[in-house]
């Protein structure tokens, strides 16, 4: 059975493991990543934890996420705000004269997405559209077992799509992005804003909500509406036979999935509306998905 390398780097640690094709994780090292010595230090660093691997010569191909959009042709990343330095550095071109092993670099969602579409909940499904929300939101079209990742890495970035344009602005992203309105950091946001300046985390509004406290309830009821409307969206470009969702934020998915889904019923077209949705399978999806980069780029 042919095994890969998969790569986690981020801005604190780096996780390096050995993965075989069934997405089964054999061997795994992790170290700080170094992210604000630069990138000599980071490179560095991560080969040294890559050399940790047994029989490293057998690994068929080497697989990268990291965050932040990627321009995948090159192996670079287009955007590096959590890696300083590494906006256009070839990252790939360096491992793979380093191992001689064929390099891959992806969005860290989009290797969670890849990962869940080969080996998790979308197995064997032509067309998925996997969601991340947590902290923000992201997610990854994966067709026929590969990552579309658009002309400049940036396909996915679904966090900027417009749910509604008379909400506030809050950052970069457009007024009424969905990320500033249905992830794990709006809700704590819009908590604090309409019940308790104290609330730090969505868990706290989510405890409210199976109390029954009348604004926690709506809240969590306008989030599953928002929610909705970004996935019909979505929907109504790519139709795909599954999105799966994962993200912290999903620990909750008992106290909104029922009301989103029916919402979203309410947005598409009467043959969109029995599309499956479901819960994110994998536990190291970051890890695994970027060790299948290599097979879906033999596809």
């Amino acid at each position: 059975m042919k095994t890969y390398i998969g790569v986690d780097l981020g801005g604190t640690n780096v996780r390096v493991a050995k993965v075989n094709e069934l997405g089964e994780i054999l061997q795994e090292v992790k170290s700080p990543s170094y992210a604000q010595e630069g990138p000599k230090k980071v490179m560095e660093n991560l080969m040294d934890c890559i050399r940790q691997i047994d029989d490293l010569k057998s690994c068929s191909g080497i697989g990268l996420g990291v965050p932040g959009p990627v321009d995948t042709q090159k192996g670079e990343m287009i955007m590096a705000t959590n890696l300083p330095g590494f906006e256009q550095y070839p990252i790939a071109k360096t491992l793979e004269a380093e191992f001689s092993l064929p390099t891959y670099v992806d969005n860290d969602a989009n290797v969670a997405g890849l990962a869940e579409a080969l080996v998790g909940a979308g197995k064997g499904l032509p067309v998925v559209y996997y969601i991340t929300q947590s902290t923000g939101i992201g997610g990854a079209l994966i067709v026929d077992g590969k990552v579309v990742s658009g002309r400049f890495g940036h396909a996915g970035e679904i966090g900027n799509i417009i749910i509604d344009r008379n909400r506030k602005k809050y950052n970069h992203l457009n007024v009424g992005a969905v990320e500033n309105e249905a992830s794990g950091n709006a809700l704590i946001r819009i908590a604090r804003e309409k019940i308790d300046p104290s609330i730090d985390s969505a868990a706290q509004l989510f405890k409210l909500v199976k109390e029954n406290h009348p604004v926690a309830l709506e809240i969590v009821d306008t989030m599953a509406y928002d929610f909705a409307m970004m996935c019909s969206a979505i929907s109504h470009v790519c139709d795909p036979y599954a999105f799966i969702i994962g993200g912290g934020v999903t620990k909750s998915k008992d106290l909104y999935f029922e009301q989103m889904k029916s919402y979203y019923r309410d947005l598409v077209h009467v043959g969109m509306r029995e599309v499956d949705f479901f819960t994110a399978s994998l536990s190291e999806p970051g890890l695994i998905g970027a060790a299948m980069l290599p097979v879906s780029y033999g596809k």
